[in-house]
């Protein structure tokens, strides 16, 4: 059950579905990303997900292995995304390995954590600020 409930939870960000993933939330939901920063509440992460899907209108995330252990999920794969969607523009565009940890309470994400490298991203969002 947890492992369909973490593709559920993938799927809805690769669609974009905001409501669905804000449904795949509990309350106390807590998200860590890459750098160890933390959003808690599903409220907040939202809002999150509004804002990375405006500057990465095409981010997808591909799995490739899922491990899961009790109420814990763990998977690796890829994330990619353009910046602001503008494929045309190859420089703004990524794929990175990635990973995610999720913790599953009472059938919903109580943590979703990401493991990657910002570098490429985060260069891509400041170099496009610049111009």
């Amino acid at each position: 059950m947890n492992e369909q409930i973490f593709h559920a939870f993938v799927s809805a960000i690769n669609k974009h579905d905001v409501d669905k993933i804000y449904s795949l939330m509990s309350e106390g939901h807590i998200f860590i990303d890459s750098q160890g920063n933390e959003v808690i509440g599903k409220d907040k992460m939202r809002a999150g997900w509004v804002g990375y899907f405006q500057w990465f209108p095409d981010y997808m995330i591909e799995i490739t292995k899922v491990f899961v252990s009790g109420d814990t999920v763990a998977a690796f794969g890829f994330a990619e995304g353009t910046f602001q969607g503008s494929k045309e523009r190859k420089e703004n565009y990524w794929r990175l390995p990635a990973s995610w940890k999720a913790v599953i309470k009472n059938g919903k994400i109580h943590l979703w954590q990401v493991y990657a490298g910002t570098k490429i991203p985060f260069d891509i969002i400041s170099k496009n600020r610049e111009q």
